[in-house]
């Protein structure tokens, strides 16, 4: 009996071994098929071997792996990422399945799916087992410029530029960092020999185009932005920057064009460029008095951000456009029917009669005199110097100053400015004690009702 037993224990443990053995075999069998299989591109099929084997054996980390890579070729990223997650808490690497290659994968997967701070562990400790590679070191200071740490990703560039000097993007995000840092003559150098090293690095063209800008070139500025749009990147941004180069060279038809454009490439309209595109267009509508035009991009802005800068301000603003419809034509009507209003106001609410009336880029400019006096040539010393203004922002005191002097050289004894957005503080204190009347919205609104009547 004792030997039956003895012999069935043996025989058991022969067994054991056998299927262990057998295990060790064909495993690394199974995992070749797996490796065949992507290489011909069947990656379903590979996902589905790669799973049986995981199945059988969890721990097998290798297995793991291909079944990682082979959701990554079948661009299911999501899960691929679950099964690095495990190969990098678990893995033994050695030859099979090496250190350096899949910490390299697993860091750009952790990027693409926002895990900003892992992928940062995983290029921080490429940059040391792998030291003499300069793209461990740039993405790692890509990371470093996302994180808005500029002083170690300017570091850590450097470091990349000094085992690879000829690399344009490096280069290139050197100089915006410089930008950033208002040292503007480094940013240029860095920028232009990033374009002379790779004249297809785009995105220095972006930043050359701000630097531009920023210097008031815009004409350079435009033909920058122009061949930054070349970079899907940056062509949304480009075109923003672009069109603003356009609204301050007062071009607002070229303006509203690239701000269209930019606005369409955003096809869920939610990022912050998106909403600077239509902030920008509601500008210019604004100063081409195309108010109902603002108003609109305005609406969608705030029910997108109801914080986004000024917006909600300038809703409230313009306001009143939707219940006084005197303010609306004061603010939108054409220049000849402007004329007519602002002579009716002094007319009808200031007893005044105009003898001279003139559009200027900022409204209307009246020479006028007391409605009881007759003949203004004849009576100078009584004329009245008026400006109406329909500009969007509120006036400085710089205007104020500007319309005393223009009213003293013409012998005009007093002066009225009546603006639709009001004055600011420092023209309200200038104002304060001198020949002029500052005549704000509210007042303004109930002397165009009044003119009406």
């Amino acid at each position: 009996m004792i030997v039956i037993i003895a012999i069935a224990f043996f025989l058991a443990i022969v067994i054991s071994l056998s299927i262990v053995v057998f295990k060790t075999i064909a495993s690394p069998k199974k995992i070749d098929n797996v490796r065949k299989l992507l290489k011909a591109g069947k990656n379903q099929a590979a996902a589905k071997m790669a799973k049986q084997i995981v199945t059988k054996d969890p721990s097998n980390a290798l297995a793991h792996y291909y079944l990682g890579k082979a959701y990554l070729a079948d661009n299911r990223g999501e899960l691929a990422l679950i099964e690095f997650k495990f190969v990098n808490e678990h893995a033994l690497f050695d030859n099979q399945l090496q250190e350096i290659p899949f910490r390299k994968e697993y860091g750009s997967l952790l990027l693409k799916y926002n895990q900003v701070e892992a992928a940062l562990r995983e290029y921080l400790l490429l940059t040391k087992m792998d030291s003499h590679t300069a793209d461990h070191f740039f993405k790692t200071g890509q990371i470093y410029e996302k994180q808005n740490r500029k002083d170690l990703a300017l570091s850590v560039y450097k470091k990349c530029l000094a085992l690879d000097p000829k690399n344009a993007k490096a280069h290139s995000s050197v100089g915006y960092i410089l930008y950033q840092a208002k040292q503007f003559a480094e940013a240029k150098k860095e920028l232009d020999l990033a374009i002379r090293l790779n004249p297809e690095t785009y995105s220095c063209y972006y930043y050359l185009g701000k630097l531009l800008k920023d210097a008031k070139d815009y004409g350079g500025a435009v033909k920058a932005f122009d061949k930054a749009q070349r970079d899907n990147e940056f062509k949304q941004k480009s075109l923003i920057e672009r069109a603003t180069c356009y609204m301050m060279a007062n071009r607002l038809d070229n303006a509203q064009i690239d701000l269209q454009r930019a606005i369409e490439l955003d096809k869920d309209g939610t990022s912050n460029d998106t909403l600077y595109a239509r902030y920008f267009l509601a500008a210019c509508y604004e100063k081409l008095r195309k108010i109902e035009k603002s108003i609109e991009q305005w609406e969608i802005i705030y029910n997108k951000n109801r914080s986004f800068r000024d917006v909600s301000n300038k809703l409230q603003e313009y306001k009143d456009l939707q219940t006084n419809d005197f303010l609306k034509d004061y603010l939108t009507c054409s220049d000849t029917e402007f004329v007519e209003i602002c002579k009716n106001v002094i007319t009808k609410t200031m007893n005044l009669t105009a003898q001279q009336a003139e559009i200027k880029k900022f409204g209307c400019q009246i020479m006028a005199t007391d409605a009881a006096t007759g003949d203004w040539m004849n009576m100078r010393k009584q004329m009245y110097f008026i400006r109406f203004y329909r500009d969007p922002e509120p006036l400085e005191d710089a205007p104020v100053r500007e319309t005393l002097d223009k009213a003293k050289s013409s012998n005009c004894t007093k002066s009225y400015i009546l603006a639709s957005a009001g004055f600011t503080r420092p023209a309200i204190v200038f104002a304060e004690n001198r020949p002029v009347e500052l005549v704000g919205k509210d007042k303004l609104q109930n002397l165009l009702s009044k003119a009406s009547k």
